[in-house]
């Protein structure tokens, strides 16, 4: 995938609501497989998509980009040993030791792009339309549906889900939106009447940890108010919460491959996964993740991680010259 085609992947995930990191190589020294210009995108599970460089600089990449999702914020990488940059490192650049035979060197600025949060409001109240307005003045993406033209497919996990049907097919609607999974799901209504629909659906056979995930009654307590007070404080208590980081599945940070998101006990909030663990390479010194991805091999019960398969051949030849030298992180 040339520079091009990585912009037009990057568009497409964008419009699928999907975060992830664009890294650019800015400089290089060669030799280096990389020249200046070249991108790659790294999606929240650790998958590559352009070119950013050979066996050593990928993973340090690819490691680098997960964090930079999780914490929302750029960095500017230089790659390479640290005698090849002395004291000559500007402020706010992050320093990367690797050790590879080229001893090329590479710096990388990695950026994440997180996706607009998508609000699905189910129901054509004046309160759903005043909260979708007051939604898109904050260029969320959003949209209306009637209640009965709603279905699980209209949200996924990173959607924020509001009912706001007043009676009006209530017990569907909700239903329906427990089986997206969503983010967040919340109720307009008192207290009793969510009562009254969270029974009926335990009756039906909905499961209780499913339906604790409903909040009840939607937005934060204001008291008595308006149908436009109630469209803020449902759009305040969603700002609030993904503020906070709480509202972690409404922009999706590092993942394990494989592995399932956790929730968050009784909140119906899905928590951010940790980066998988570091190992340091033991023949070249380099840090690279204990994934299936780090070329992995176990030498007398302990499991190596590499940088590459050299590397890994390296150790192979001669593993009691290295195996001392291996340390986790």
């Amino acid at each position: 995938m040339d520079g091009w085609g990585v912009l037009e992947e990057a568009s497409e995930l964008a419009r699928r609501g999907q975060a992830f990191a664009l890294a650019t190589v800015v400089w290089r020294q060669g030799p280096s497989s990389s020249q200046q210009g070249s991108r790659a995108i790294i999606t929240a599970d650790g998958e590559l998509h352009g070119w950013i460089g050979g066996a050593c600089a990928e993973p340090v990449v690819v490691r680098e980009a997960r964090q930079v999702i999780a914490d929302g914020i750029p960095r500017l990488l230089l790659l390479g040993t640290p005698g090849q940059f002395g004291a000559a490192v500007p402020d706010g650049m992050t320093v990367v030791p690797i050790s590879c035979q080229s001893e090329g060197a590479l710096e990388v600025y990695i950026e994440p792009v997180v996706p607009a949060p998508q609000l699905v409001i189910v129901g054509r109240s004046p309160m759903a339309h005043t909260l979708a307005d007051l939604a898109r003045a904050l260029d969320w993406r959003t949209k209306v549906v009637a209640a009965q033209d709603f279905s699980a497919a209209d949200a996924d996990e990173r959607s924020m889900v509001i009912v706001a049907t007043q009676g009006h097919g209530d017990e569907e609607a909700v239903e329906q939106a427990v089986a997206a999974h969503p983010a967040y799901l919340g109720l307009v209504g008192s207290r009793r009447r969510g009562a009254a629909v969270l029974g009926y659906l335990a009756d039906r056979g909905v499961p209780s940890e499913e339906l604790d995930r409903v909040h009840v009654p939607a937005g934060l307590d204001l008291g008595h108010t308006t149908h436009q007070e109630i469209a803020v404080a449902i759009l305040a208590e969603l700002v609030q919460l993904r503020a906070s980081g709480v509202l972690a599945g409404a922009t999706p940070a590092a993942a394990s491959p494989g592995a399932a998101p956790p929730e968050t006990a009784n909140t119906g909030i899905t928590a951010v996964t940790a980066n998988p663990p570091d190992a340091t390479d033991p023949v070249c010194g380099m840090t690279v993740s204990a994934t299936a991805a780090s070329n992995p091999l176990s030498h007398d019960g302990v499991t190596y991680y590499f940088c590459c398969s050299g590397c890994r051949r390296e150790f192979e030849k001669d593993p009691h010259r290295y195996a001392k030298k291996e340390t986790r992180c």
